[in-house]
Order: structure tokens, then sequence, then C-alpha cells
């Protein structure tokens, strides 16, 4: 008889494609994951594994339990929502990542909501950026993610995850408020008028930075990004001190009126921000419930993020 929290390792490690990786993932040592996929090849009768240099990879034998144990993996996440829709208290632990907007802006909210409505329902959220977070929800890190996409640059789709639109918010031209920079941020009407001022963006490699460089491209000029950050945050502190400018989506917007100078763009560029989990759990109560109270507060934001903000 196989044991599946054994197969489960032999699934991350196909997954995660180290030992090392799936120790820190599953907080194990190493050594202790080595030793029970070994216990699983001997269960097996067969080699699951080949040391290829200093790397595992699988075996034609390994590949078909991998397949094999994502349905088994998929079965008991639909029958432990079964289970906890025969009951008459939403409660357990659910996991949720979301990217910093939205831990600024609908995470507060919703969990007040949530524990106001559920108080036996435990939530932990993390902030992790969209990308690795959609991975780590497909991989049973997370239950719930909080995830965004700006036009034309589309997240990962990743197989057996749901996604449900949670808004649409405008991305704005960002800059200080006049009086408080030189005149070249107090004349800024257009982006095309940016060409020659410091912008501050996110690191690269953000789906963010990509979308900006885009769109100062597509207008002619390349941005003097003088400053780095992933925390929006400081992006509005250092607009409001008259330092730099930025592209920022409507999330962000809240709560900064009078602080920073908002500006349209061009063609009105929207942001998607979604929820996303896997199919096979996307019955549990608790992740309705996480949902539907961050749908809640979605609309709530709207007629403040402009109009088709859902």
């Amino acid at each position: 008889m196989l044991d599946l929290k054994r197969l489960r390792l032999l699934w991350e490690l196909h997954h995660r494609g180290t030992v090392a990786a799936v120790a820190k993932a599953l907080s194990y040592s190493p050594s202790a994951v080595s030793q029970q996929l070994a216990v699983l090849e001997k269960e097996a009768g067969v080699p699951l594994m080949r040391r290829t240099g200093r790397t595992l990879t699988l075996t034609a034998a390994g590949e078909a339990l991998v397949g094999e144990t994502e349905q088994l993996l998929a079965g008991l996440e639909r029958a432990e929502s079964a289970l906890h829709r025969a009951r008459d208290v939403v409660g357990g632990t659910l996991r949720v990542a979301a990217f910093q907007t939205a831990m600024i802006a609908l995470m507060p909210g919703a969990l007040r909501r949530l524990r106001r409505e559920y108080p036996e329902l435990r939530v932990e959220a993390v902030h992790y950026e969209p990308g690795e977070a959609l991975q780590e929800t497909w991989g049973r890190g997370f239950d719930v993610v909080v995830a965004e996409q700006y036009p034309g640059h589309s997240t990962e789709h990743f197989p057996g995850l749901k996604r449900q639109l949670l808004l649409s918010d405008p991305i704005r031209l960002a800059v200080p408020p006049r009086g408080v920079g030189d005149a070249a941020f107090d004349d800024a009407e257009r982006l095309e008028d940016l060409r020659e001022l410091p912008w501050v963006m996110e690191p690269q490699g953000a789906a963010t930075r990509h979308w900006a460089e885009q769109a100062c491209r597509l207008a002619g000029f390349e941005p003097d990004v003088r400053y780095e950050t992933a925390d929006l945050r400081t992006h509005i502190r250092f607009i409001e001190t008259g330092n730099a400018v930025a592209l920022l989506p409507g999330l962000l917007h809240q709560g900064v009126a009078g602080r920073v100078r908002l500006i349209e763009l061009d063609g009105e560029p929207r942001r998607t921000t979604f929820t996303a989990a896997r199919a096979s759990h996307s019955a549990h109560p608790a992740v309705e419930a996480v949902r539907a109270a961050l749908a809640v507060e979605a609309a709530e934001l709207t007629p403040e993020l402009g109009p088709e903000a859902q």
C-alpha cells in the first residue's frame, strides 16, 4: 500500500525541482525528504527517480505516479469540502496570499467582516507577489490568492486554478502636487511630458515595472528610473515630496487625494484584480466565505475607482 504523504513528497519534487525546495516548502529537513522518497521507491518496487549529476529527475514510472497523485490530492480536497459543507459552522484555517495594494485596500475590511460573521474561521494572510502566489496556491501552499494582471501582461495560468474577477481599477499617472516639485513637474499634463523627469518603479521582473516601461516606450522615450522599491507606499512618498513620478493603479489611490496629482492616460488602461483557488477546493465553505468577503470590499470601493470598476 502506497503512503499518500510520501506520494505528496514525490509530487512536490516533480513541481519544485529539488529536494531542498521540497524541504523548505513543507518545513522538513532535506535528509528527511530523501529518506521518505527512498521508502516510497522501495514500496513501489520500481525506480521512481534517477540522479543526473546533482539533480534528481523522475523516471516514467515516477511521472505516472505523480499524475495519479494529483488526482488523489484533488479528490481528498473535494471530500474535505463536502464534509465542511455538511457542518453548520464555517471554521478551520485558511491561508491567503495577496499582493501589496490588495493587502492594504481589500484585506483589512474583508478580515474584519470574516471575524464578525465566522468567528470559528482563522484566516492567515501573507504578502506575496502575484506570479509566485498563483504557483504556490496551485501547489497547495495557499488556499486563496488575490492577484493582479496588467493590460497586455497576462499572469501564468495554472491548470486547476479557478479565477473570479474582483475589480478593474484605472492606471493613472501620479505626479507631485503643484508647488511641491520643480516647474517641470507642475507643467506635466501628459505622459510625454515626463521624458526628462525622474521615475520611481518596482524592481525589474515585476509586472508593474514591465507595463510602466512599455507605456513610456510607446510614448517615445525611455524612463529615467532613479528609484526602485517594491513598496508602492514608498512610491507615493517619493511623489508627494516632489522627487519622482510613477504610474499607479486605482486601489493605491485610496486615501492619497491631495497628496499627489493624478493624470488620466490615453486609452484609460485598467488593471484587473482577481481571486484564484484550486477547483477541487473552491467549493469549501471557508474558501467561499473569504472570496465573498473580498468581493464585498471590492464592490464598496467601486464608486471611488471610477466607471467600469467591476
